[in-house]
């Protein structure tokens, strides 16, 4: 089974419900991931607006 990624935060995700925006619209057709483990310090999550660590997705369709 292929993971599911939140269409609006780039997070994976395991349930129904998003942890981080708390949604519910989720695709299976994403590409690249990233692991953030340090938000504060990450200029990475800064730039996509990650407010939580995990794991994200580079691009989701």
């Amino acid at each position: 089974m292929a993971k599911k990624v939140c269409k609006k935060c780039k997070i994976f995700v395991e349930g129904s419900v998003c942890p981080v925006c708390k949604g519910n619209q989720f695709s299976d057709n994403w590409k690249g991931r990233m692991y953030i483990f340090n938000v504060p310090k990450s200029e990475i999550a800064q730039k996509i607006g990650a407010i939580e660590p995990g794991e994200y997705a580079i691009k989701v369709k």
